[in-house]
């Protein structure tokens, strides 16, 4: 399902326009985002937590000559769902 798809059946659910359920989407995952980047986590009770993980600097090759690189430590977004998101898909 896309971010349009997902509009469409927010609106059906709902007295809310296409383009109004489009853009509450774009405004929560912009939250997010913005929680995220400074660091905080966000929890949706029964779904899940997005947060921040840091990653370690680790070695890997290169696919196409082989060759040793070092790839950088790097925080990355995570998802961990939670327990009524994960029954639901049981």
């Amino acid at each position: 399902m896309r971010k349009p798809e997902l509009a469409a059946a927010i609106a059906e659910k709902t007295d809310l326009s296409k383009d109004k359920a489009a853009e509450i989407i774009t405004i929560i995952t912009d939250r997010i985002a913005q929680a995220l980047s400074e660091g905080d986590s966000v929890s949706l009770i029964g779904f899940g937590t997005f947060e921040v993980r840091e990653r370690a600097e680790r070695q890997g090759k290169n696919p196409q000559t082989g060759e040793a690189i070092t790839i950088a430590a790097a925080k990355v977004p995570a998802f961990k769902p939670g327990k009524g998101l994960k029954d639901a898909v049981q």
